[in-house]
């Protein structure tokens, strides 16, 4: 079977740091004037574009009541990238710069599994019933990394019928999963050494996102919070595998149905051998969910939408802080 080409991943960050340097000698007063512009198109969009870009603000932003920021929130102006990660940085920047400089925001970077106490900007929350996760308000966040653009050009019937999956071994459910499913004949699984002082018997080497979108089933495995593959796995024509997400992101993960967007596995992985037999034997079902997922993963690819939902969940954040 071919190889698919791909884009490097280092052109793809050196892409992302390049743009972001170059946009940030424009003055601030010339943020605040696209905010305008930007936030006076909702009302030109078709009545069903409006209403889904509304909802998916609801959902990312689910404070009701008016607060007060948090103790350490801090005004925009004073928003620098010391002591943080430059792909964070870059991508709450470029979203909160459009708002007054003497607004004070609070937020939490990195991998964020528990609901903070005060309303905070994040890029992961828990998944939990009903709003009771509000003061956790999604933003889309470390983009470089979760949101890498895959071109795949295999069809389903094209790739290898059998599951793959490679991560880091930086979490004690990864390295079971690695270890039961490691000598699989239906399966290439395993974990890319992390920290382990030794090679480890669940180790496998590296694959790239190419070489695991050429088989037709591939395993999403949460790490610390949400796993980064789920993404470019659901805009592909493989079939997702995953248990029910516990975490979920600006790909609102808690809104994805299993066996209609995904196939759910067991919490301990055993059923992944059933699962791949069944859906090898039933490919017309297979790629049914597969349809699903790729329209899932296309709410995200329209980069003016995007900004304009990342706006409007600032400003409620914003309004409900009393300060606009």
């Amino acid at each position: 079977m071919a190889k698919q080409n791909a884009r490097p991943n280092r052109l793809h960050k050196a892409g992302f740091y390049a743009a972001n340097a170059l946009s940030g000698v424009l003055p601030w007063a010339w943020w605040s004037q696209q905010r305008d512009r930007l936030m006076s198109e909702l009302e030109s969009l078709t009545p069903s574009t409006r209403a889904d870009i509304m909802a998916r603000v609801r959902y990312y932003n689910r404070l009701h009541q008016t607060f007060a920021p948090a103790p350490d929130a801090e005004p925009i102006r004073s928003f620098s990238p010391r002591n943080k990660s430059s792909a964070y940085y870059f991508d709450l920047r470029n979203v909160i710069r459009y708002f007054p400089r003497d607004a004070r925001v609070a937020y939490q970077l990195g991998d964020v599994t528990r609901i903070p106490e005060h309303p905070r900007f994040v890029k992961s929350r828990p998944i939990t019933a009903g709003d009771t996760n509000a003061h956790s308000v999604l933003l889309k966040l470390n983009t470089v990394r979760h949101y890498v653009k895959v071109e795949d050009k295999l069809t389903f019937e094209d790739k290898h019928p059998t599951a793959v999956w490679r991560g880091k071994s930086n979490h004690p459910e990864r390295i079971a999963f690695a270890r039961k499913w490691a000598d699989s004949q239906l399966c290439d699984i395993g974990c890319v050494r992390h920290k382990e002082p030794t090679v480890q018997a669940y180790h496998k080497p590296f694959m790239t996102i190419p070489e695991q979108l050429e088989h037709q089933f591939i395993v999403s495995v949460e790490g610390i919070d949400v796993a980064t593959n789920l993404k470019w796995i659901m805009a592909s024509n493989s079939l997702c595998l995953m248990r029910r997400p516990r975490f979920e992101t600006w790909f609102m993960e808690g809104t994805l149905q299993p066996d209609i967007h995904y196939v759910q596995l067991k919490d301990d992985f055993s059923d992944l051998e059933q699962k791949v037999t069944y859906y090898r034997e039933h490919p017309s079902e297979a790629k049914r969910i597969i349809t699903n997922a790729r329209q899932h993963a296309a709410r995200f690819s329209n980069h003016n939408h995007e900004r304009l939902i990342s706006l409007l969940v600032i400003d409620r954040y914003l309004r409900l802080s009393g300060q606009i």
